[in-house]
């Protein structure tokens, strides 16, 4: 069934090879799920990123997803929104919902970003 209006948008960094790479993923995993989803790739849209209530540094820094009722979450919590769309993440996004995997989670994802931004000269 395909919507007028996505259910979840999706706030990726499209100059990221591993941000698209993870976006395919989603997407092949999803099934019928991705007409609920709708990626939006925040290459050079700070202005629009800014009337959304996201500050474009952050964006760059972390996943944000706005649910369907307009509410942005970023980090491990936009992941556990978004995994719980893939059927077949249901399960793992409840693990890493759990507090202390967030945590260890949440401190990874930052190492991960922020070494992938200065490799590529993006801090």
């Amino acid at each position: 069934m395909v919507r007028d209006k996505p259910r979840i948008r999706v706030y990726y960094d499209g100059a990221c090879p591993q941000c698209v790479k993870d976006r395919r993923t989603y997407e092949k995993l999803s099934g019928r799920s991705k007409d609920d989803i709708q990626w939006i790739d925040i290459t050079g849209k700070e202005r629009f990123l800014r009337s959304m209530g996201i500050d474009p540094e952050k964006a760059l820094k972390a996943l944000h997803v706005q649910d369907e009722n307009r509410q942005t979450l970023s980090e491990i919590d936009a992941y556990v929104l978004l995994m719980k769309r893939v059927p077949i993440l249901k399960l793992p996004a409840m693990i890493i919902g759990l507090p202390w995997i967030r945590q260890v989670l949440s401190r990874l994802y930052r190492w991960s970003v922020n070494r992938r931004l200065r490799r590529t000269g993006r801090t």
